[in-house]
């Protein structure tokens, strides 16, 4: 799909509901009829599924099966997330990371340590912090005769989420941390925060700044002198990497940046909260829904395919936010994890979405042709899920070819 086809895209879906149109609107039976036989599949319990599928135009109901059953929602949980996080931080939010100095400079020489200040970045890289020691040596200081003390103390300590699995630690995220540098690591319960202190080492020895002593962790004192700072891309490129690819550590590190932001404490328990108050706050019913990480992994988690819709409407039909909410879900046929999937007419670029799939979980939701929004939910125990993806392409293509 090209730029243009995207703003598009955009531009229709969002348009508002017209005028009287209602949500309690009913369609045709013969399409009811047709996507309620695309999800009917083996292995796949009718009252585990919820599907819900709405007419953009005229606010029909076009589907509604099992609209308000709390069930797990895989991935398609980071879909509240980006909502709350475009809401409240706007898509122009940049995360950031500080270098301070807690001593005092003497010619080129800095008297004391350095402390590297996460605030939370998720895309933080080795690249960055090599800015960060160029800044510190085109300052003119040549020498720190203390260490580089990594400070992780913005998030809390914890390092997965409610509900997970102690395997999905290492897996199916990094550890989380606010000071977590990409492919550094290092052992320990300050690790990542410590492997950050110690490349930000090399990065300044490389740029002809010595550290006189090894790198630890702590936290920076209140009145340390800030000294360089780098800036993440924004939040709208963030969201668009965290749900195309399905990133549960950028969605796990956002939930905690809105419990930082948001209530001034950046633990999971505080973002699920602030999820819940902007979900509120733009008008989604939140009954059966519970928000207990980001990333959809949590065992505790819980959404409706009513609320799903809802959520997807929302994000699309605020002008501060739909360009950076919309252009953030897979594009069917050719990006994300929906490129392999749906790749011929009438789907190929006409849907868009977010995917999920665990053991117990697999999920759909998104719009099809600029016309209709949709939410599939489906359990089991295990759910068979090469199945379940098979039905909701089917029920997607039955809603692109009406």
């Amino acid at each position: 799909m090209n730029r243009a086809s995207v703003g598009l895209l955009v531009a229709a879906l969002a348009t508002a509901l017209p005028a009287g149109a209602s949500a309690g609107d009913t369609a045709a039976p013969a399409l009811d009829a047709a996507l309620a036989g695309a999800l009917a599949a083996p292995g796949i319990a009718p009252g585990r599924t919820a599907a819900v599928a709405l007419d953009l135009r005229t606010g029909a109901t076009v589907y509604s099966a099992n609209p308000d059953r709390a069930l797990l929602p895989a991935s398609v949980e980071k879909l509240p997330v980006t909502l709350a996080a475009l809401r409240l931080l706007a898509p122009s939010y940049r995360f950031r990371t500080e270098v301070v100095g807690d001593g005092q400079r003497a010619g080129r020489r800095w008297e004391g340590n350095l402390d590297l200040v996460g605030h939370g970045d998720p895309t933080l890289a080795p690249s960055d912090l090599e800015a960060l020691a160029r800044d510190i040596a085109t300052s003119g200081i040549s020498r720190v005769t203390g260490r580089i003390v990594g400070d992780e103390s913005y998030f809390d300590a914890r390092r997965d989420a409610p509900g997970w699995k102690p395997s999905y630690v290492g897996i199916e995220s990094r550890p989380l941390s606010a000071l977590s540098v990409e492919g550094a690591t290092f052992t320990g319960v300050n690790g990542s925060a410590k492997a950050a202190a110690r490349t930000f080492t090399e990065a300044l020895e490389r740029r002809g700044v010595a550290v006189q002593d090894t790198p630890t962790t702590g936290k920076a004192p209140a009145d340390a002198l800030p000294l360089a700072v780098d800036y993440s891309n924004p939040l709208v490129e963030v969201v668009r990497h965290m749900n195309r690819e399905s990133d549960n550590f950028v969605s796990e590190m956002l939930l905690k940046e809105l419990g930082a932001v948001g209530e001034g404490r950046g633990t999971t328990e505080a973002g699920a909260r602030v999820v819940r108050t902007e979900l509120v706050a733009a008008g989604i019913g939140v009954s059966g829904v519970r928000i207990a990480d980001g990333s959809g992994l949590s065992r505790h988690d819980r959404l409706t395919a009513d609320a799903l819709v809802g959520v997807l409407r929302a994000g699309a039909d605020d002008p501060a936010i739909r360009g950076a909410f919309v252009t953030s879900l897979s594009v069917a046929g050719i990006s994300g994890t929906l490129e392999r999937r749906l790749q011929r007419r009438p789907t190929r670029g006409q849907v868009i979405g977010k995917t999920g799939t665990t053991n117990a979980a697999c999920a759909l939701a998104g719009f099809v042709r600029r016309r209709y929004v949709f939410a599939i939910l489906q359990n089991g125990s295990p759910v068979p899920y090469w199945t379940a993806r098979a039905a909701q392409d089917r029920f997607v293509t039955v809603l692109a070819r009406s």
